[in-house]
């Protein structure tokens, strides 16, 4: 089963689109913070992101949703800078912090992407790229030159321009949205970004339309379609259900769904009293009921057997 991006590039649409989204960074407006900086010129919005997109790390991860994981791991580039900016971000030193990272031009992308394939990984999964789909859309033509044929991951928090998402329409093969606000209120409060639920909820839409639920081959690795992630937040469980119903009223009930419980303090969330506390196992399994009364059967559930395998346990 080839890889969506091989008819666009084959065609010449990948490089139109990656011309599109390179003149967007000159007034950058890819995101809906819309910063309006010129990043080419070197200037930084939010992301703190400029001109080449910055990589913190990569390799094959292994605490990925199942599907993604396989035998062999999902090929994971953890990108720097973020255009949410939750304030209890697991990866804050990244997303928001001081963390060493490198800037990377298209070709350096490009090889980083073909040696996470030649070392096996299932796909190339790509943590926080909505800041920079321009520097990825490049990369990805000198990479489908050297022979890409894994599925491409778009991990992202959900926060995107339908603007920018239509460019990638054909070229990505699973969208990872992490749904995590419900009420303007919540995210303002905590990522100071209170039309939120507004630009998710449309990006979840138009997600869903351009690859559909989530297609899992034989071997029980993920093709393409859409994997909605839901970080639980400590006192939120009505928040949980109002994103859980969207889900299955708007989307679909066969919506694979991984409702994470892994929230810890992490980042400044400190700065507020009701974040200061984990998720309690009584949360998970109310969050669970309520997936299982909507109708929504395709929850992830943690491959405890593969984790301890690999602990050597």
């Amino acid at each position: 089963m080839p890889i969506a991006a091989h008819t666009l590039h084959t065609s010449g649409l990948l490089h139109q689109r990656a011309e599109t989204a390179r003149r967007l960074l000159e007034h950058c407006t890819l995101c809906p913070r819309r910063c309006g900086v010129n990043r080419l010129a070197g200037e930084t919005g939010l992301c703190s992101t400029g001109a080449h997109a910055r990589i913190a790390s990569y390799g094959p991860h292994f605490g990925e949703e199942q599907p993604l994981v396989g035998v062999h791991g999902s090929g994971t580039l953890f990108l720097a800078g973020c255009n949410l900016c939750c304030c209890f971000c697991q990866n804050y030193d990244i997303s928001q912090g001081t963390e060493p990272t490198q800037e990377i031009d298209a070709r350096e992308f490009a090889a980083i992407i073909l040696e996470l394939q030649a070392i096996g990984c299932h796909n190339i999964n790509l943590v926080t790229p909505s800041h920079v789909v321009p520097q990825i859309l490049a990369a990805l033509i000198p990479a489908l030159e050297g022979g890409l044929d894994i599925p491409i991951v778009f991990n992202c928090s959900g926060y995107e321009s339908t603007e920018t998402l239509a460019l990638l329409d054909g070229i990505i093969d699973i969208y990872m949205p992490d749904c995590k606000f419900w009420h303007s209120s919540t995210a303002a409060r905590y990522a100071h970004a209170p039309g939120y639920p507004e630009r998710v909820r449309e990006a979840l839409l138009l997600m869903h339309r351009q690859v559909g639920d989530l297609v899992i081959d034989e071997d029980g690795c993920a093709r393409s379609g859409l994997l909605v992630r839901h970080l639980l937040m400590p006192g939120l469980l009505e928040e949980t259900e109002a994103i859980l119903r969207f889900i299955a009223t708007d989307l679909s009930t066969d919506t694979y769904v991984n409702i994470m419980a892994q929230y810890h303090p992490c980042g400044t969330a400190d700065q507020f009293a009701e974040l200061c506390r984990t998720i309690s196992g009584d949360e998970y399994r109310q969050a669970l009921e309520i997936a299982r009364t909507l109708g929504l059967t395709r929850i992830d559930r943690p491959d405890f057997d593969r984790i301890l395998r690999r602990m050597g346990i």
